[in-house]
């Protein structure tokens, strides 16, 4: 525990002198809301609608910008060869990064999401569920994110091929995440999908971390 706290710290420090791409994470979440109503209109009804789809497919995208350099910049300078080196579990050193991004990335943009809820005129049944559904949600983004990123680590156009690889493995907690707000909103039971989407985050928690270690040690060794 003591070497995880450790790293944690360093990859806070070390996030904290990157602040501007932090901040680039959660402007585009916020600007790509924004736009939704100029683009199907300012109907309240609409909006209102929409609004849980919205907000977490923009959640979604944002999450995905600052996955690339998960590990990216500790490979460039060699300090992730020195870390693999190191008496500490490999394991635990994808687990400490995976717990900043979520710290820089899914924790800003779950502080952000009640003041879009307000912009898209969501009703108040939904705020309590679309916060809990998010702290749910984007750990499970942040540990599949990784899987993703350790496969495409020192790859050409590694973007392009993050994206299509872990695409896929977002939906399911997108489609649990809109329908437990949607559930909240029509005053139905929201339990199950808040069930499911727990199930995926502790089925993730030990997995994600063990295939992100096997794909960076692979890495390094090519």
């Amino acid at each position: 525990m003591g070497h995880f706290i450790q790293l944690v710290r360093r990859d806070l420090n070390l996030a904290s002198r990157q602040g501007f791409d932090n901040f680039m994470v959660v402007a585009f979440f916020v600007l790509a809301v924004v736009l939704f109503p100029f683009g199907v209109g300012p109907e309240p009804g609409i909006l209102a609608r929409i609004s849980a789809g919205v907000i977490w497919v923009a959640a979604l995208m944002a999450s995905m910008l600052s996955l690339e350099r998960l590990f990216l910049a500790d490979y460039e300078d060699g300090s992730l060869e020195l870390l693999v080196l190191s008496p500490v579990s490999l394991e635990i050193l994808v687990l400490a990064k995976i717990c900043v991004h979520w710290l820089t990335t899914g924790l800003p943009l779950i502080i952000a999401a009640p003041l879009l809820a307000v912009l898209l005129n969501m009703e108040i049944e939904g705020f309590g569920i679309l916060i809990t559904a998010l702290f749910i949600g984007t750990p499970t983004l942040s540990l599949l994110g990784a899987v993703g990123a350790a496969l495409v680590l020192g790859s050409r156009r590694g973007g392009v091929l993050l994206s299509l690889l872990i695409l896929p493995l977002f939906i399911p907690v997108l489609i649990f995440g809109v329908s437990a707000v949607d559930a909240a909103i029509s005053g139905y039971p929201m339990k199950a999908q808040l069930l499911i989407m727990a199930a995926f985050f502790l089925l993730a928690l030990p997995l994600c971390p063990w295939a992100a270690a096997v794909a960076i040690r692979q890495s390094l060794e090519e």
